[in-house]
């Protein structure tokens, strides 16, 4: 997807890109629900990029397996992601949304425990999510 416009578009130029589970997802801060989502146990080499606006977010490098359910990473791509915090549903936590169209991704759980350099979890929808996978990038580069 092109990012041209992207932080612009209204509710209904949205919908008519995204499908009514990735609007719910990305635009309504919906979630998916556990275990489901295609790129949770995805160990290819490559890059994810926003299901909304197509921005790179997170390098698979920086992916982990948390078991929680849902993609998580322990550090996005600089400046990709914005963190802003989430009052909703009696509790505080911190939502993490595309830099640049705003779309819901998640949300970023620090102090874990994980055995993780940053010591945060990205919790990420899968439906939050594009993949390139690194051999598909170099072979379109030849």
């Amino acid at each position: 997807m092109s990012n041209t416009g992207a932080a612009t578009k209204t509710n209904d130029e949205w919908r008519a890109i995204l499908s009514p589970e990735q609007f719910r997802v990305l635009r309504e801060k919906g979630t998916e629900a556990a275990g489901t989502g295609k790129y949770n146990k995805n160990t290819s080499d490559g890059e994810y990029g926003c299901g909304a606006c197509g921005a790179p977010l997170y390098k698979s490098t920086k992916k982990f397996d948390s078991g929680c359910g849902w993609p998580a990473f322990f550090e996005a791509i600089p400046h990709a992601v914005r963190q802003i915090e989430d009052t909703s549903h009696g509790m505080k936590r911190t939502e993490i949304v595309c830099s640049n169209c705003s779309s819901h991704l998640g949300h970023v759980f620090k102090n874990e425990g994980f055995n993780v350099p940053t010591n945060e979890r990205h919790c990420v929808n899968s439906i939050s999510l594009t993949f390139t996978d690194a051999k598909s990038a170099k072979s379109k580069d030849k």
